[in-house]
């Protein structure tokens, strides 16, 4: 009697233990067919060394002095959003390296009324989500303290920052 439990439970073991790594494997496929898309995607882009561009902060006047002005500058192109609604200075809420993340953020901003886009610099591959874009450094910088005050809970939105896209 006691053989026949010992191989009963034996055999509930091995069956257990194959049936979990099935389930595995296709994790596996697909994780490894989204790496493929992935790369795929990828290979245009050439593999420089990446350059950061320096923060760069000006002094502007005495009604303004108490906002921050400082931005980033960098080349981007429209990734997502309406033609012509890229200016030189946007107010970037997000940055990502995969497309599906800024997109996800983007329909959330847009579900809130906010006219967002997503612009990639194409030396770095990283997408910028986009919540306002303008063609003075003042408005952008006006509008990124608005954007964080109406978002006061959103620990992310409240890094936003200016990009000059030059």
């Amino acid at each position: 009697m006691k053989k026949l439990f010992v191989l009963g439970l034996a055999f509930c073991s091995v069956l257990a233990f194959t049936s979990c790594k099935s389930t595995k494997s296709e994790y596996k496929k697909a994780y490894d067919q989204a790496q493929q898309r992935e790369l795929a995607e990828g290979q245009g882009q050439a593999s420089e060394p990446i350059e950061i561009a320096p923060v760069v902060s000006t002094t502007t006047s005495s009604s303004a002095a108490s906002l921050d002005t400082s931005y980033r500058t960098e080349k981007v192109v429209l990734a997502s959003g309406a033609e012509g609604s890229l200016k030189d200075f946007s107010v970037v809420c997000g940055s990502y390296g995969r497309k599906e993340g800024a997109e996800s953020v983007k329909a959330a901003l847009v579900a809130q009324g906010y006219n967002a886009i997503i612009v990639q610099n194409p030396a770095t591959g990283m997408y910028r989500v986009v919540c306002g874009s303008f063609d003075t450094k003042q408005q952008a910088a006006e509008y990124r303290e608005q954007f964080k005050a109406n978002n006061p809970d959103n620990a992310d939105f409240q890094k936003a920052w200016l990009l000059y896209n030059k």
